[in-house]
């Protein structure tokens, strides 16, 4: 005997996840906070060098742990953090070439 197929609502929160890295943040505040942290500890680290000496430039790999990463990480994650929910990558499989659409909201949709 088959089994009834199931209908599941995905919530409109819900995005699938992205291919390849993920440096984004789950909202755009948060993640200029964490970059105004990671700058201020490379600048302050830099500045504070005349007055500590070369001890306080410990605080500059505190930074790396707010970027998770480096600056350039932090950039990306920015641009992924606002596209987020808004465009998706389409990949053909023939052509090999990619192209970004604007994402199609899920309320509502259903998938068998």
């Amino acid at each position: 005997m088959k089994r009834p197929e199931r209908s599941v609502r995905v919530p409109a929160t819900a995005r699938p996840r992205p291919e390849g890295p993920d440096f984004a943040s789950r909202s755009v505040p948060r993640h200029l906070v964490r970059g105004a942290i990671g700058f201020g500890l490379i600048g302050g680290s830099i500045a504070l060098v005349p007055v500590a000496g070369p001890v306080s430039l410990i605080a500059a790999p505190l930074a790396l742990i707010a970027f998770r990463g480096c600056p350039t990480c932090w950039m990306v994650g920015l641009a992924q953090t606002i596209s987020r929910g808004r465009l998706e990558r389409q990949c053909g499989d023939e052509s090999g070439t990619c192209t970004l659409t604007v994402a199609r909201p899920t309320a509502g949709k259903v998938i068998p």
